[in-house]
């Protein structure tokens, strides 16, 4: 930590560390399967024990994250203030405390079901040592990284129900198809910076901008072909499906923006479109849930 940091900014860089954007996608993911999941009243105690388990072991993900990449994060402007690459918080805590978040949480999840808490494991397992090594080996890192970032929903689900279903992949499935979208954009955003940090980004590794933009579209497209299938199923209702065409259509429309025009603002457009859907996609499950 450095000499002469108030508490107030050292708080600060902890939170940081957990990264509490992704914590709270996270932590939405897991919502919206225990609520995809729930036949009847969910059990509050139930509920509270999958949303504070699953967020406690993505907080702990997110630092141990920054903690193997903090070498990396010096070289990029985009995170060389970080708390660990600017020397703000020593390593060696952030490992512990890291450590510490997501026992932490493994154990909250231990008293919801052993299925639930296997998927959290494999989720930072996969995070840690597959997804982060990758992202500076191959433009694939992206599609990888959609397991550990799909696996929270499927983990909400299973809470609920403690077993895995078809109900339960469909919304893994979507939420897999969600990342890449969301991640290119912001890869492309930020692609110069991904080169000089050694990550192997498709927007930083091809220059041909539009094999970032394709993809962009057909994952959105996707995603709404998708989504559609929870109600074709009978697993969600119409309230469902009056949210989720909208809110697919709103993701497809700057996809395609970008697919004609590869801007930066077209890419924050998109970027904006995948972080308003996942809280639209939970609002729709649950009035699905409660109003049907």
């Amino acid at each position: 930590m450095r000499p002469g940091a108030g508490p107030i900014s050292t708080l600060q860089d902890y939170w940081e560390l957990v990264k509490p954007e992704i914590t709270f996608q996270v932590v939405l993911a897991a919502l919206a399967g225990f609520i995809l999941g729930t036949t009847g009243s969910p059990s509050p105690a139930l509920l509270v024990l999958t949303l504070a388990g699953t967020a406690f072991a993505s907080a702990g993900g997110g630092v141990l994250n920054h903690y193997i990449e903090r070498h990396n994060d010096a070289l990029m402007r985009r995170t060389a203030q970080r708390p660990l690459p600017s020397g703000r918080i020593n390593p060696g805590i952030a490992l512990v405390f890291g450590i510490i978040l997501v026992a932490a949480g493994l154990t909250l999840l231990w008293w919801v079901n052993l299925t639930t808490l296997l998927l959290a494991a494999l989720t930072i397992v996969l995070y840690l040592f597959a997804y982060t090594p990758l992202k500076r080996r191959t433009t694939y890192n992206t599609l990888i990284g959609t397991i550990p970032g799909a696996l929270p929903a499927l983990g909400g689900y299973t809470a609920a129900t403690g077993t895995v279903g078809p109900a339960g992949w469909i919304l893994f499935g979507m939420f897999a198809l969600w990342q890449i979208p969301h991640f290119l954009a912001l890869a492309w955003m930020y692609r110069k910076d991904y080169a000089r940090g050694g990550h192997a980004m498709l927007p930083a590794k091809n220059p041909e901008a539009k094999a970032t933009a394709h993809r962009i579209l057909v994952y959105s497209v996707l995603l709404l072909g998708t989504s559609l299938l929870l109600p074709l199923l009978d697993y969600t209702g119409w309230i469902y499906l009056a949210i989720i065409i909208p809110a697919g259509i709103g993701f497809i429309w700057p996809s395609v923006g970008f697919h004609q025009k590869q801007t930066a603002t077209q890419a924050r457009r998109v970027l904006l479109a995948s972080i308003i859907y996942v809280p639209i996609l939970v609002a729709a499950i649950t009035a699905d849930h409660w109003l049907l």
